[in-house]
């Protein structure tokens, strides 16, 4: 898809796109237009139910007395709501209201609106935005696609009185809209064509921009003693792996990363040191490439949904692409652990105990909670090797959170109500929302096993919650905050800016959480 800006004009000819503001008010261009049009668009308003509300829109084809091939109206709504987000979910409903009828390219009228909350450039580009966000598709798989069935809109000129700075805004926002589609194609793919050494593969690909890309194997996972992460994998003919992703925008840490005299890692030993100005922000994801429960086995309705287990890791693997692309002035880290979880002979069995990388062990009672054992033995990694400034965890990790949130928010987990804040804030500011659950001591009961530190489940209330209980025992210390987007990291219907299938969530709102709070200026 096409996104341009241009000076604000009135065509003649081709598909025009113009506003209405509620209760039927025409903006300067689009009361110019109707003049043009000999009064259409007013006696269109008097005799229908079309009075420019959000989310309302209205299509004529070929307007009497005109040379247009089509007039799209749609509602703007209040203009004092017309911001950012508003902004985007217009973009994506002009798309979604054009791509059915066969026109190749459109051009939207957009003025300058008094009482907005954003100016006309930020308005055009937050438009541009989230066409380009809805007109995503993962269609490599037809083979038997009629023309009428694929959308043939893949051009949209967006008229506005600021288009050069419109323009400028735009290119940061589609740099991050490339790293979220990137991330709907990983999500979307397979599990026959995505597993651990292809998702590596994938992650490989970013060293393109710049960024360090080490990839772990089993061997060198067990000599480290990551059994937890390994113990889901056993089942597997895939083998796991371990992927480091390093984004150095500030310039490498001196200590960072460096081994010992026999090549084994730093987090072997203890890690690189402590915490200083430098160190990195650190992104962990949960990536297992197809879940089937392992022994205990999920029910066969809807299992194919598990091959976006791996959302949480494609996330990280966004997000770190996001910030090379536009060579964001920040240290990170990303890491994700893949695996497949699957039974076999040699699969895991309820009731095995393991022994984690951090020295603590846990009693496996159900087989299909096997992301917190990824998570926990990558969590500790990450800790004692990195030393970063903080920890954010992205996991499809319960279907506890759906039960509480639906699909409307990602579960919020933390340690530092800073951080908590600050999340919160960046993903109210994307439409990627979360909503903060607790923790406490009360909740550790629930995982407390008989015969090891731990157990990986509980009982049935609060799922969500002993998860993350989980979790925090591998995280000692460092603020960290576990993001669980298991309600929305796919959707069954059309959004705003996310058509049907995979959302891509969490790219946008660690790219925003960085941006306005940790990147150097």
């Amino acid at each position: 898809m096409q996104i341009s800006f241009a000076a604000l004009d009135i065509p003649k000819t081709g598909v025009v796109v113009a506003g209405v503001i509620e209760d039927g008010v025409l903006p300067p261009t689009t009361k110019a237009l109707d003049e043009q049009l000999g009064g259409l668009i007013t006696r269109t308003l008097k005799g229908g139910r079309f009075r420019g509300k959000k989310d309302q829109s209205l299509m004529l084809l070929s307007p009497a007395g005109s040379g247009l091939d089509a007039l799209l109206l749609v509602g703007l709504g209040k203009e004092s709501a017309l911001g950012a987000l508003r902004s985007e979910a217009l973009g994506s409903q002009i798309y979604a209201a054009l791509a059915p009828h066969g026109h190749a390219e459109a051009y939207v009228a957009l003025d300058a609106l008094a009482g907005t909350p954003v100016d006309a450039a930020g308005l055009a580009a937050s438009l541009g935005l989230g066409a380009l966000l809805r007109a995503y598709r993962f269609d490599k798989y037809f083979t038997k696609l009629k023309d009428e069935e694929k959308p043939a809109l893949g051009s949209l000129v967006i008229g506005t009185p600021e288009a050069a700075r419109a323009r400028a805004l735009f290119a940061s926002m589609a740099t991050t809209a490339d790293a979220v589609a990137f991330t709907r194609d990983l999500v979307s793919e397979p599990g026959n064509v995505i597993n651990p050494a292809t998702l590596a593969e994938q992650a490989r690909s970013l060293a393109d921009l710049g960024v360090e890309v080490e990839v772990l194997s089993e061997k060198e996972m067990r000599k480290l003693g990551m059994n937890a992460l390994l113990g889901v994998a056993q089942g597997s003919a895939n083998e796991a792996k371990l992927v480091v992703l390093r984004w150095c925008g500030l310039g490498k840490p001196d200590a960072a990363a460096k081994k010992g005299k026999k090549g084994k890692r730093a987090a072997d030993k203890g890690g690189d040191g402590e915490a200083g100005a430098d160190s990195p922000l650190a992104f962990i994801g949960k990536g297992v490439t197809f879940d089937s429960g392992g022994i205990s086995i999920k029910p066969a309705a809807n299992m194919e949904d598990m091959k976006w287990d791996m959302a949480g890791a494609a996330a990280v693997i966004g997000v770190i692409r996001a910030l090379a692309a536009r060579k964001a002035r920040v240290n990170a880290v990303g890491a994700i652990g893949l695996v497949e979880n699957m039974p076999s002979g040699q699969a895991q069995r309820p009731g095995d105990v393991v022994t984690s990388l951090s020295g603590q062990t846990i009693e496996v009672i159900n087989t299909d909670a096997e992301g917190r054992l990824v998570l926990a033995d990558v969590l500790w990694y990450v800790k004692d090797r990195f030393k970063p400034k903080l920890m954010v965890d992205l996991a499809t990790l319960t279907g506890a959170i759906i039960i509480a949130l639906g699909h409307e928010h990602a579960g919020l987990f933390a340690t530092d109500d800073e951080l908590a804040e600050r999340l919160t804030a960046a993903g109210a500011a994307v439409g990627e929302p979360l909503w903060r659950l607790p923790l406490g001591e009360a909740y550790d009961k629930q995982i407390k096993s008989d015969i090891a530190d731990m157990k990986n489940v509980g009982n049935r209330s609060a799922g969500s919650i002993t998860a993350a209980q989980f979790l925090k025992r591998f995280v000692e210390g460092t603020p960290w905050a576990h993001l669980d987007i298991a309600g929305v990291a796919w959707t069954t219907t059309d959004r705003e800016t996310a058509p049907k299938g995979a959302t891509g969530f969490g790219v946008r709102l660690l790219d925003r959480f960085v941006a306005d709070n940790y990147e150097a200026r």
